[in-house]
Order: structure tokens, then C-alpha cells, then sequence
């Protein structure tokens, strides 16, 4: 776990109390605002664990049921969660310029084709 010195925190402290006030200001609803603020806090653990449900409930300090349970409140789908943060299949991925490896030749970009031995 991260642990921020005051000096680190206090900045933080002072853009949550503006983005409070705006959002007050702009007349959001508090359920509205502690809807959002767990999306979004939930979404930036998940991302930070690739995913990983026990790692991010350890961490947001909940058991894996529960975080599930929250996700399904706050429609979040964590299927997709987990495919947003996965490499793209291959026949997906941009092709990259071809390189020539200690004097071997460059290998073929095949796209959509199955190689063959």
C-alpha cells in the first residue's frame, strides 16, 4: 500500500475540496457524487491490478464477493473491465516496421492468415 507524506497530501486535500465545490455548486446530488467517486476510484485500483478482483479488494479493503457485489450496484461490468485492459489478439495489433535480428532475415507480418511449418 502507498503511503503519502503530508506535504504530498495536502495538494490532493486542496483539488478534491475545489472539485467538491464545483460539483456542489453545479448541483450534483451527493448519491450522484459517491456514485461516481467509487466508479472511478474502483476503476483506477482494478487498472492498477490488471484486473486482478482479490488484489483490488485487498486493497480497497473489502472481500472479492463484495467488490463484485459493488460493481454490479454501480453497473460496472467487470468482464469488460478485465478485456479493456488486455493486449489485443495479433491479428488486432498494428504491425510494427520490420527488424532485422543478429543477421537473421525479418520475419513476415501475416494478418488474419494462420502461419504454416
Amino acid at each position: 500500500m502507498l503511503v503519502r507524506t503530508a506535504s504530498e497530501v495536502r495538494p490532493l486535500k486542496r483539488e478534491l475540496d475545489t472539485l467538491i465545490t464545483q460539483m456542489h455548486s453545479a448541483g450534483i446530488s451527493y448519491a450522484d457524487a459517491i456514485r461516481q467517486f467509487k466508479k472511478r476510484y474502483i476503476l483506477e485500483v482494478l487498472a492498477h491490478h490488471k484486473g486482478n478482483q482479490c488484489k483490488a479488494a485487498t486493497e480497497l479493503g473489502m472481500h472479492r464477493n463484495t467488490l463484485s457485489r459493488t460493481l454490479a450496484e454501480l453497473d460496472m461490468d467487470s468482464a469488460q473491465i478485465r478485456k479493456g485492459m488486455r493486449r489485443p489478439v495479433m491479428s488486432e495489433r498494428p504491425v510494427l516496421a520490420q527488424r532485422t535480428v543478429m543477421g537473421q532475415r525479418p520475419r513476415m507480418q501475416l494478418t488474419g492468415i494462420a502461419r504454416q511449418a
